[in-house]
């Protein structure tokens, strides 16, 4: 497994382009000035060794010397041996509501905004207990496995968005019975299901569902977000509200927070419901909540023995640099010979142009 510590210096590759455009600047200004200075064959004979290959070499080096200096900054590390260790913890599936209404901004800065704040706080809060996240909307649809790598639950929730499935509606029913597809039936483990949504549901039938779950071992929590005062669902083109959402008598479409939905699917299958409006709050109560219920030992797979590499970019971008130094700017006689830049013609090329 590959992984790269400090992925900040990254941003350092940026230096690159700079130097490039100054190096054209500075290519451009000379010539100017030499061709105000004496006519290109005075200046051939007053400099009969200067070299054009000679500085894009020297510039090409540079910027290898740099890119392999930011590489080893960033510390590429490499796992080289695949360990199986035992780990106490909770199965948990995050099944997140990404219909249009989430775009609502009745709770800073949307809904659907808020609700990825909130998963994110109690990933920092979790130890060793895996997790998984589901979306949906008019259908609920698969986004992580099960997993104890919580830097890719971050990226796969950072990627949530309400255009990502085209069938709008809110089906919490089928995300419930995807999210019971998710847990290994060979390590029974603990299991529990954290739906965050604005309650609003299109579908019905989540009692039943619920209880479905709660036969199955699966604990319900439910996390409201969105206020009972409502607000508009915003129309939006790349990131600008366009307008907002009207019925078919052309009024403004108000969504609500409907908690009575939230709770009685929580009751169902031996949960809780959740106020999703302070982040803090949330925490501590799924902090509380999930220390209640007893860890399972189960396996899991991970790289162990990390070793870093960044010795060998050092070892490289040094050399680069040091060999800089001694590329001089004037022409050798055998990079001449190679006339890798046409810098010479063919003695008949130029009795022509004589």
């Amino acid at each position: 497994m590959f992984v790269l510590e400090e992925k900040i210096w990254f941003w350092l590759l940026l230096a690159i382009p700079v130097i490039i455009l100054f190096f054209l600047f500075l290519i451009f200004w000379q010539s100017r000035t030499r061709k105000k200075f004496a006519d290109s064959s005075l200046l051939k004979f007053l400099a009969p060794n200067r070299s054009r290959s000679k500085p894009i070499i020297k510039l090409i080096l540079i910027l290898l010397g740099i890119s392999s200096l930011v590489i080893a900054l960033v510390n590429p590390k490499m796992g080289t041996k695949l360990e199986t260790v035992k780990r106490e913890g909770v199965d948990i599936v995050f099944a997140i509501d990404v219909s249009k209404s989430m775009d609502a901004e009745d709770i800073a800065p949307s809904r659907l905004e808020k609700s990825k704040q909130l998963v994110s706080q109690i990933l920092n809060t979790l130890g060793s207990d895996r997790v998984g996240i589901i979306a949906y909307a008019g259908g609920a649809f698969p986004q992580l496995p099960i997993t104890t790598d919580y830097s890719a639950a971050r990226m796969f929730l950072q990627a949530l968005n309400t255009d990502m499935i085209s069938s709008q509606g809110t089906a919490i029913s089928d995300a419930i019975e995807l999210a019971t597809t998710y847990y290994d039936d060979e390590q029974q483990t603990n299991r529990v299901l954290f739906i965050i949504s604005d309650g609003e549901d299109h579908e019905g039938n989540v009692e039943e569902i619920s209880m479905q779950a709660a036969e199955m071992g699966i604990r319900i929590y439910t996390i409201g977000v969105g206020t009972e005062k409502g607000g508009p669902i915003p129309i939006k083109r790349n990131g600008v509200i366009q307008n907002y959402k009207k019925d078919n008598q052309g009024e403004t479409v108000i969504t609500k927070l409907n908690p009575g939905t939230l709770q009685e699917i929580a009751n169902s299958a031996d949960g809780s419901y959740i106020e999703g409006n302070v982040t803090s709050e949330v925490t501590d109560r799924v902090t509380e909540e999930l220390q209640n219920i007893e860890k399972t030992e189960f396996e899991a797979k991970q790289f162990a023995d990390f070793k870093s590499h960044f010795q060998w970019f050092l070892g490289v971008a040094l050399a680069l640099l040091f060999l800089d130094i001694f590329v001089l700017e004037r022409s050798t006689a055998w990079l001449r010979r190679l006339n890798l830049f046409n810098e010479r013609r063919k003695k008949g090329e130029k009795d022509d142009a004589e």
